[in-house]
């Protein structure tokens, strides 16, 4: 799987995913008249995120936080007897990504022991795991790309650059993979309007299409190359005894 970016990588370190609802239950008052008698949903979502933010600085560099208040209450004069929150969390492997949501947990529970509230906390169903390297197959593909006029940045780069986290990071960890980045010819940043335009520009159709000759190339070699098909294997097996999945391969 190929997904397009600002320039042309044969693996970028896409990393493991954990999302997060956290719902927080208050009890609700008139706010001006008796707020003693309430208790605000709304503190323990602001004493929350606040919690998340100081937790940065023991952050690890590679390691992500990201999330928003989603419900904040319905009126300014009552006590917000409800708040929900969304929060990402990402690192370079699902073992530290493990410590990471340990982390933001307790951050969230002390929030409702401040403000008395009760706290309901909810996994996403599905994490996404960290895309696993596979050498031999990205530079089969490598190999592929610069027939066709594909101009690739340096591995050291490809290494030192974050990227984000996909399902195909899953798909890794069960039979070897490869997920390419690959220039649109645009350097408008992902997740913009102005990417969105690019992407639908007929520019962008041509580096498209190559870099799909580039993966169909690929896959003949894995099918024509015994000796190829071997060292991807190999590979394969090294990085998930690496991530400690060694007991997911027959």
């Amino acid at each position: 799987m190929a997904h397009p970016s600002q320039e042309n990588a044969a693996y970028l370190p896409d990393v493991a995913e954990h999302d997060m609802t956290v719902k927080y239950y208050g009890k609700a008052s008139h706010a001006a008249a008796y707020p003693w008698e309430g208790v605000n949903a709304l503190d323990a979502a602001v004493l929350a995120y606040n919690n998340l933010s100081v937790l940065r600085q023991q952050m690890k560099p590679s390691w992500r936080a990201h999330g928003i208040i989603k419900n904040g209450g319905i009126k300014p004069n009552i006590i917000p007897s409800y708040s929900e929150l969304i929060y990402y969390f990402r690192a370079p492997s699902m073992k530290e990504l493990q410590v990471l949501t340990k982390k933001a947990e307790y951050c969230f529970r002390a929030a409702a022991l401040a403000t008395g509230c009760t706290v309901e906390i909810k996994g996403g169903a599905h994490d996404y795991y960290n895309v696993l390297p596979n050498k031999s197959l990205w530079k089969a593909y490598m190999e592929n790309g610069k027939k066709l006029g594909i101009e690739f940045i340096s591995e050291d780069a490809m290494l030192s650059t974050p990227s984000g986290s996909t399902d195909f990071g899953n798909v890794t960890f069960v039979v070897p993979g490869i997920h390419p980045y690959f220039s649109i010819g645009s350097n408008a940043l992902n997740h913009t309007e102005q990417y969105t335009e690019a992407a639908g520009a007929q520019e962008a159709q041509f580096y498209t299409l190559r870099t799909a000759k580039a993966l169909a190339m690929t896959a003949l070699d894995v099918l024509f190359k015994p000796e190829l098909l071997e060292r991807i294997r190999e590979d394969f097996k090294l990085q998930l005894q690496e991530e400690e999945f060694l007991h997911t391969v027959d």
